[in-house]
């Protein structure tokens, strides 16, 4: 990214107030080209669509899903000092916080052009910090725009129409030219990760539906208090949640690098979550495309990944729930992994911090295989209650209309940032 080549607005970005954006976040829906035919807001907007540059697009996607240097662990815990705590599974931190770590989605978008993938889950840091703490917004920009990889050309195939989207949404959501951001989780593999941290503070899972305890626990006696439990449903709720804050948060980020650059858009959960993840039942309504599957005491359809691109730690992406603890202490533990001691970090004795963790031993690796396959061989899937792969909340991000705002608003329905953004981003245009 050349810094000639920059529009005018990209330094006012860089100085756009926090307070600003903070008091300012509005849901500004009605971009150029929309249309509302009835109502008391009834308009048609006199502008042609206009889709965002390349450079506008990339800034919106970094600040949902870019890296933001080395995560700086979790310092200690109690019950295994003076040993690292290892819960986490990414060595690199992003611009949105995730649980202990875990570090369990990934970012996908869609616009005209074509359906994206964000492959930023396990990006090692893009750059260390200059001498005064700064980073380079360039090199952010750079590094996120060499890890996109398109799955597909064409926008994504999800009519604006009920049942597909909500009623309220089917003017505005997924129309040309608008960019469509869409964080997806692999609760399979947070909750997973949970089973793990619950183990390393002493607990065990119970069997809280069927009321009984996972047949073969007290074999782990020696290691942990078998008769300390937490409910099964209480867990895979627990990791729902936390996973529902790490999408929430990331699309939130989005939403003020809206306010600061003067784009619209909103952050909306006004979208069907099984018909975006692929699992409408109608051929001709593909969403992402993930694999799902039905039975009959499910109440919906579990996606549980997509091959090559974000597959589930669950069968059957992975042979059974065995494969997918080794996978997952591979993730942590393996070459790249927050825990290995050759992986970078922004400590002056990296490899010494990284490798006083303790690694999961083979008994550990049991008592988790053994929970966890308990649950999937029980409920005929991995959560046994909760979806395998979630989303909750998108960011759309599009050209305001001004015409509209000015029409039915008093002053103070926009910032100056959108006053000024075509004068300041697309003079040229």
């Amino acid at each position: 990214m050349k810094k000639n080549t920059l529009p005018p607005g990209f330094q006012d970005m860089l100085s756009f107030n926090l307070i600003e954006g903070l008091l300012g976040r509005r849901s500004r829906r009605f971009f150029m080209g929309a249309e509302i035919p009835d109502g008391v807001f009834k308009y048609k907007s006199r502008q042609k669509p206009l889709p965002l540059s390349e450079l506008e697009k990339m800034l919106v996607v970094s600040a949902c899903g870019g890296n933001t240097s080395w995560h700086h662990m979790i310092y200690r815990a109690a019950r295994y000092a003076p040993h690292l705590p290892n819960y986490a599974a990414a060595a690199g931190g992003r611009v949105f916080p995730s649980a202990a770590g875990f570090h369990t989605s990934k970012t996908f978008f869609t616009d005209d052009d074509g359906v994206y993938v964000l492959e930023m889950r396990d990006a090692p840091a893009f750059t260390d910090p200059e001498d005064d703490d700064s980073l380079s917004l360039e090199a952010f920009l750079d590094n996120v725009k060499n890890r996109v990889r398109k799955l597909q050309d064409g926008r994504l195939s999800l009519p604006s129409e009920v049942p597909y989207t909500e009623a309220h949404n089917t003017w505005v959501v997924n129309k040309p030219s608008t960019l469509l951001v869409i964080p997806v989780g692999d609760l399979s593999q947070h909750t997973l990760l949970n089973i793990c941290y619950m183990l390393q503070n002493g607990l065990v899972l119970y069997d809280d539906i069927n009321k009984k305890e996972i047949p073969g626990i007290d074999q782990f006696k020696d290691i942990v208090d078998v008769q300390n439990v937490w409910p099964i449903t209480f867990v895979e709720q627990l990791s729902l949640s936390e996973l529902t804050v790490e999408l929430g948060v990331s699309c939130y980020a989005g939403m003020l690098m809206l306010q600061a650059m003067g784009l619209g858009g909103w952050m909306l959960n006004g979208i069907d979550p099984f018909a975006m993840l692929g699992a409408s039942g109608d051929p001709d309504v593909s969403g992402l495309g993930f694999r799902y599957d039905m039975d009959d005491h499910w109440p919906y359809p579990n996606a549980t990944g997509l091959e090559g691109v974000m597959e589930g730690y669950c069968p059957p992406h992975q042979p059974d729930m065995r494969a997918a603890v080794e996978k997952l202490c591979e993730r942590k533990f393996g070459s790249g992994g927050p825990y290995h001691p050759d992986t970078p970090g922004p400590w002056k004795k990296s490899p010494e911090i990284r490798s006083s963790a303790q690694v999961h031993d083979q008994r550990f690796r049991d008592c988790v295989t053994l929970q966890a396959q308990y649950i999937y061989d029980i409920f005929g899937k991995f959560p046994g209650t909760v979806p395998s792969m979630y989303l909750i909340m998108y960011l759309q991000a599009h050209h305001l209309d001004l015409e509209f705002y000015d029409h039915f608003y008093k002053p103070g329905a926009y910032l100056k940032t959108h006053a000024m953004h075509m004068a300041k981003w697309h003079a040229k245009d």
